[in-house]
This record gives C-alpha cells, structure tokens and sequence, in this order.
C-alpha cells in the first residue's frame, strides 16, 4: 500500500482529491498500485503526523494560511527526506516554483484546477522516480558497508527510520530510563505512580 499525504487548506480541495485518488487507478513503473490517502487542512497537524507516519509522497497547496506550501515542504522533507514531493497551485508564481524546487525539493508543481489523470500520473511518476532514487541509495549503502564507510547497524537505523519515522529518537533520563514524554525531562518523577 502506498501511503499520500495531502494537504491544503480547502476541505473541498481535500475531498476532491481524496476521491479522484481512490477512483483513478494509479500507475507505478508497470504496476498498478493503491492508495492510502490522509488529508490535513493545517500543516502543522500534518508535520505531526508525518513525525510518526511513514509516506511515499506527499502533495501540498502552495498559499495556505499560517505555513505556505514551500515552508511545509521544506519542514516534511526534514521529517522524511525519500518521501516524493509535489506542490499543487491556483497560482503561477514563478519565484514560488524557483523556492520549492531549490528549497523544498519538489519534484513536480501542478496547477489548479487540475486535469484528474495528468495528477495521477504525475503522482506515477514521482513514485517511481522515488522507487529508483531509493534502489539506488540502497545499493549505494551495501557498497559503503562492503567498504567499511558505513556500519551495519547505522544501516539498520536508517531503514528502522524510514519505515517508522521516529522510531530512534529516544529520549533518555539521566538515570539510564526512556521518556516517553519531553515534558518528563524537567521532572523524571512525574508522571510516576
């Protein structure tokens, strides 16, 4: 399962591409895949979720109120830097595209409204280019390890993390214990009972 994250601050836009994803089969290489599709009308709540989320791509409206499209993407690929990114926009504006692609990485910027199967495809093809992007990196790491620039378990931290964002940040207390809560920092005996 493919797993899309969109977000725009127009529930309609939201609905909208929820249901041309679940109806338009898309394309991958030579397979055809399904999408798991999330929706977030704050970036904020996105950027959350994506800390504990794993996504294959993600797909953002450039002018959203609070966090522009170029700001969010720029934050997300911090989170998930594999994950293909794509910027959707009523609006042509060229400095915007020059920002999102040198700042934020995107690999393709739609216009609104959209045609449903140039979106689809395009979102085919970012998929696919991030399959190869990712097979090239992987066989990039076996050679590094063969060659001892990479340790094995630095290897394995970097899968664990991509598959599970956040899943090696562990927050220690001085006693040796894991926090689960960065509030618990300041009082280690809070929370006990």
């Amino acid at each position: 399962m493919t797993r899309i994250l969109i977000v725009d601050d127009e529930e309609s836009i939201l609905k909208s591409l929820r249901r041309v994803l679940s109806l338009t089969p898309c394309v991958v290489g030579e397979r055809v895949c399904s999408l798991s599709v999330d929706t977030f009308s704050v970036a904020t709540e996105a950027l959350e979720k994506a800390r504990h989320t794993a996504y294959d791509l993600v797909l953002s409206d450039y002018r959203m109120p609070g966090m522009d499209g170029v700001s969010f993407l720029k934050a997300f690929r911090e989170i998930q830097p594999d994950a293909a990114r794509i910027i959707l926009s009523g609006y042509a504006d060229l400095n915007g595209l020059i920002g999102a692609i040198n700042e934020a990485g995107i690999s393709r910027f739609m216009s609104k409204p959209w045609n449903d199967y140039e979106l689809v495809a395009a979102i085919g093809q970012a998929l696919a280019l991030r399959e190869l992007t990712l097979e090239n990196q992987r066989l990039a790491d076996q050679a590094r390890v063969a060659m001892g620039t990479l340790s094995a378990a630095e290897l394995e931290r970097r899968r664990l993390e991509s598959e599970e964002p956040g899943i090696t940040h562990v927050i220690w207390g001085e006693d040796g214990s894991v926090l689960l809560d960065e509030s618990l920092l300041d009082d280690p005996g809070k929370g006990l009972s």
